[in-house]
């Protein structure tokens, strides 16, 4: 599980960290199983280079993926470190951001109902979801919906 309590932002005055902006950003969601052997291979490494460079254990509360000395990453060097990755990887153009859309449109297309999805994402309501992810709903669903009334129909028949 991972819990989402905060977010970052970059004012002229430097970083700072803020509640999520709303009362749903605050959420907890799973993560799937190969996920969290990553992130715990991550920290394992990331243990291993602070005491390599004679800074300490990590708390609990400490960020997952921070800059060397253990702040923040600024939004926007994640963001360009992120395109150079992917520039240099010769993948398709997709900004970061563009992550929390691809994970929602799975989501959806791997049939899960809006509501979950919209819990996912933080959204304050499930119409939020559906105005933003409305094109991911594809025509195959709507025949399905089509096979689910006949077979109930079918069985009152």
């Amino acid at each position: 599980m991972v819990r989402v309590e905060r977010s970052l932002e970059e004012t002229i005055d430097g970083l700072r960290f803020k509640p999520p902006k709303t009362t749903h950003g605050r959420r907890t969601i799973s993560l799937p199983g190969n996920v969290v052997d990553i992130l715990r291979d991550h920290r394992r490494r990331l243990i291993e280079y602070r005491l390599a460079l004679g800074m300490g254990r990590l708390g609990d509360d400490d960020l997952v993926f921070p800059m060397a000395d253990g702040s923040p990453y600024s939004p926007d060097k994640l963001s360009r470190d992120w395109g150079h990755a992917v520039r240099d990887r010769k993948l398709p153009a997709a900004n970061f951001h563009a992550l929390r859309h691809s994970h929602a449109s799975a989501l959806i297309a791997a049939g899960l109902e809006i509501v979950t999805v919209s819990r996912r994402l933080g959204h304050g309501s499930p119409a939020i979801t559906l105005r933003v992810y409305a094109h991911a709903f594809s025509a195959d669903r709507d025949q399905a919906a089509a096979k689910a009334i006949e077979a109930v129909m079918g069985a009152r028949a």
